[in-house]
């Protein structure tokens, strides 16, 4: 029997590899919107990162997730993205 590979993916924010299934997808859409894409299937330009308040806030203060999606974020944009990430984890923020 075969071992299926999985498919390992980079946090923006602390550069670790994990499988991508235990990262939080961020997709900047053709329409220049943010959404967190738990299905891997949103078209547009993605990045990954931990699913970590803080992995988060690295990736916004270092400015990583605006080179990784190519979009300037507003603090609309950063309100919103902690609000998705915290209620897409199940208490596991650091």
């Amino acid at each position: 029997m075969k071992t299926r590979k999985i498919p390992m993916r980079t946090c923006v924010a602390c550069q670790a590899k994990r499988p991508k299934r235990e990262l939080v997808r961020i997709v900047r859409t053709p329409q220049g919107d943010l959404v967190l894409d738990h299905k891997g299937k949103v078209s547009g330009r993605g990045a990954y990162v931990c699913n970590r308040k803080s992995c988060v806030g690295e990736a916004i203060k270092t400015r990583r997730l605006e080179r990784a999606l190519e979009v300037i974020l507003t603090d609309v944009m950063v309100d919103a993205l902690y609000r998705d990430v915290e209620g897409a984890s199940d208490g596991d923020m650091a």
